[in-house]
Order: C-alpha cells, then structure tokens, then sequence
C-alpha cells in the first residue's frame, strides 16, 4: 500500500489526523507565553509582581505562561497585557 502522505506538506498530515487546530493552538500559546515571559524580564518583573499587577494568583499567572495550556481568555491577555503596558492584539488571517 502506497504512503499517502508522500507528496504532503505537514500541514496537510496533521488536518488528516485531525491534529492541525490542536497543534496550532499550542504554537500560538507558546508564542504568548514566550512574549510575556521576554517582557517580564525587560522590565525585571517577577511572577509575584507581575501576578500583583495582574490583580489575580500566581497559580493563575503560571498557567498563563504554561506553554502547553491552552485554556486561556481575552481576559487573561488583555489582563497580562495591560500589566506590562502593552496591548493585546489578535487577528485573523488568511
């Protein structure tokens, strides 16, 4: 039986699998947790200060910067943004 993922492209693969929302999800949090653990360190923020800021736990903020939770909401990003004096941006693409 020929491979009938020769010829695909990953993408491809993983929506065969019914893999791609799941994996991409998990990329984008990675990115956002990276982003707000950078940012945290440019303006020397610790977990607890930056939990303080965010008027929440550090539980809270540690499952925001779990890269392999995906479960988050606007809320926590507009929240984790306004305490690092950013704004949360969010688009859809093509």
């Amino acid at each position: 039986m020929p491979n009938k993922h020769i010829g695909s492209n990953f993408d491809e693969f993983l929506a065969e699998e019914a893999l791609l929302e799941e994996a991409t999800a998990v990329a984008i949090k990675r990115v956002i947790a990276w982003q707000i653990q950078q940012e945290m360190k440019a303006q020397h923020l610790s977990k607890t200060a930056m939990a303080m800021r965010m008027k929440t736990s550090r539980a809270a903020l540690n499952r925001l910067l779990d890269e392999t939770d995906t479960s988050l909401t606007l809320t926590t990003l507009a929240s984790a943004a306004a305490a690092l004096g950013k704004q949360f941006r969010f688009e859809l693409a093509a």
